[in-house]
């Protein structure tokens, strides 16, 4: 019997036992009790749109720091959303104080403008509350200033009209004849000879976007490019375009020097950089643009253009031949209105030596005629023969290219007071070009090669001439290249001397065109054939007036495409019975 009641009791006691478990645990999981002592840490969810930001502190650096949690993201297609930090509680770090918020601390500045004021009311805020009035991070302000979807830009808005700061906003009307024109093209790349133009008061069309999927401007063909890799923006306030990443995977070069953010990983933007006429931008690893700006009413060209060029580089068996070809043309050059220059460079041992001589040339040719002793000579003798000359000169002692060397084709257009054009040609090596008036055929150019007979009585003329069957000097094939300098050290029959061709006068209403190629078009196309091809291609589109120019260098292109040239092929086009504006953006099939 006593061992009976024992049980009982026993039983009694694990059953109360129990019970008291239960309660605790129902205490604990539901009622949560430690919430009336303990002091809270986090804050409610943000909500985008009404961004309710908690624990303001005094410390503007601090504010900053809170700011780098609002990253971008985008994914392999170019899409962008915001990071999930936008969506988490912010950092605790530095939220122990408790003291008011001072009157200094009452804005938040960004540079040198306000972009967040708090009001006096606030004077009664504790830091650790949460503040529902509006506070503008450096971040967000970045998001609105480099064009974000109308959608997305809209829930980064703060207060109303009446509470945003006011900026100072030039007169547009003021600096009207300050407007400039924005022109790039691809040089290098999967989409070598794309070619795009904006001017900067074309709203719609900017900020300027380059990236490898729509909606970007520049749509750019190469897998190594982001889906939006890069913007180009016009700054108003400044006056000037400027270059951003827009956290690209592979990065963003300037002229060789980074402009991405220093850690890629993070996807964030980084900061703008000021872009300046021959610029070079670099996206990926192989794509290269370059950059001309020019002013408003340089933008006119008073004749047609079309440039267009292909590494080719499927024919060679799909092997990838590196674009060494590089064009350009300034029309008027800077500060020399009615004189204007169109060029290409076709490099060999790399595309360096092609690159420093399509810059320094035309910056030659521009520093000697703004003499205007020597500007009237030209116009009054139509001669430019001695200009021509001294730029190939002073272009070959400004070059640093020991290993690397390039041809240097050069036309230089001007007009005199009359409004007459002429034209006359300087060029080493075997990029040619001819003009064609009133269906005659003017070589401007003479091939350089070491086979060719001009050559071999030049280098027999030095005193050491050519041996039979000898087509090369030191391995090139070439005698005549700007740079190249540690072979022209090594033989003296090498020389950076300039043909030059006569003067030209293009008449009008004569059909005058000018075809400057280089050696991958002349290599299958002869001249001949060229102009039945252009004959034929005015003939066909006769009735078309834009971009006729441009048409007929791609048909051009595409006859080099079809006679499976195994070279770079790089072509301009100039129609000089038409007139044309800067290229739009083309990208080529």
């Amino acid at each position: 019997m006593a061992m009976l009641q024992s049980i009982v009791v026993f039983t009694l006691l694990l059953l109360m036992l129990i019970l008291i478990i239960i309660i605790i645990v129902v205490v604990v999981f539901v009622f949560k009790p430690w919430r009336f002592f303990s002091y809270p840490s986090r804050c409610r969810a943000i909500k985008v749109g009404e961004l309710e930001r908690p624990l303001v502190s005094n410390d503007v650096d601090l504010a900053q720091d809170q700011s780098n949690d609002l990253t971008r993201n985008y994914d392999l297609d170019g899409e962008c959303h915001l990071n999930a930090a936008l969506l988490r509680p912010p950092r605790t770090q530095g939220l122990v104080h408790k003291q008011r918020l001072s009157s200094a601390s009452r804005r938040l500045a960004l540079g040198d403008s306000v972009v967040g004021d708090v009001s006096d009311p606030l004077d009664g805020i504790l830091v650790g509350q949460t503040l529902k009035r509006r506070v503008v991070t450096e971040h967000l302000v970045e998001l609105q200033t480099h064009g974000r979807p109308e959608n997305q830009s809209q829930n980064l808005r703060f207060g109303t009209e009446n509470d945003r700061p006011q900026e100072s906003v030039p007169n547009t009307d003021a600096i009207s004849d300050q407007r400039s024109c924005l022109s790039l093209q691809v040089v290098s790349g999967p989409s070598c000879g794309l070619h795009c133009s904006v001017l900067s008061t074309s709203t719609a069309r900017l900020p300027l976007t380059l990236g490898r999927v729509p909606p970007s401007y520049l749509l750019l063909k190469d897998y190594e490019v982001s889906g939006k890799h890069a913007m180009i923006t016009w700054n108003l306030n400044k006056l000037r375009w400027e270059l951003v990443d827009m956290g690209s995977l592979n990065g963003t070069l300037l002229n060789s020097r980074p402009i991405h953010h220093p850690d890629p990983g993070s996807r964030l933007w980084g900061d703008p950089v000021e872009l300046a006429s021959g610029d070079t931008i670099t996206v990926g690893t192989t794509s290269n643009i370059y950059v001309h700006i020019s002013s408003h009413n340089e933008r006119l060209v008073p004749f047609g253009v079309g440039i267009t060029s292909d590494p080719m580089s499927l024919r060679r068996g799909g092997k990838k031949l590196p674009m060494e070809d590089v064009c350009y043309y300034h029309w008027p050059l800077p500060g020399i209105n009615q004189f204007g220059v169109f060029g290409i460079c076709d490099g060999h041992g790399g595309v360096g030596a092609a690159k420093s001589a399509s810059k320094i040339l035309p910056e030659m040719v521009a520093t000697i005629l703004t003499d205007s002793v020597k500007r009237e000579r030209v116009v009054s003798e139509q001669d430019a023969s001695d200009v021509l000359r001294d730029a190939f000169s002073q272009t070959e002692a400004s070059m640093n290219n020991y290993y690397e060397g390039c041809t240097a084709t050069l036309l230089l257009v001007w007009a005199d007071a009359d409004e007459n054009f002429f034209a006359q040609c300087a060029n080493v090596g075997d990029s040619a070009c001819f003009i064609n008036m009133d269906g005659k055929q003017i070589k401007m150019t003479e091939d350089h090669k070491v086979t060719s007979c001009s050559e071999r009585l030049r280098i027999e003329g030095i005193g050491e001439p050519l041996k039979d069957g000898e087509t090369r000097l030191c391995g090139l094939n070439l005698a005549r290249m700007l740079g190249d300098k540690f072979v022209k050290q090594q033989d003296s029959r090498f020389s950076s001397e300039p043909y030059i061709s006569q003067v030209v006068h293009l008449k009008k209403s004569s059909g005058a065109f000018a075809l400057l190629a280089s050696d991958g078009l002349w290599d299958v196309v002869s001249f001949k054939k060229a102009i039945q091809l252009v004959v034929q291609a005015r003939e066909r589109h006769s009735t078309e007036t834009e971009n006729l120019a441009e048409k007929i260098a791609e048909v051009m292109l595409n006859e080099a495409r079809t006679q499976r040239t195994k070279d770079n092929t790089s072509i301009i086009f100039i129609d000089f019975d038409s007139s044309s504006t800067v290229s739009s953006c083309k990208v080529r099939p």
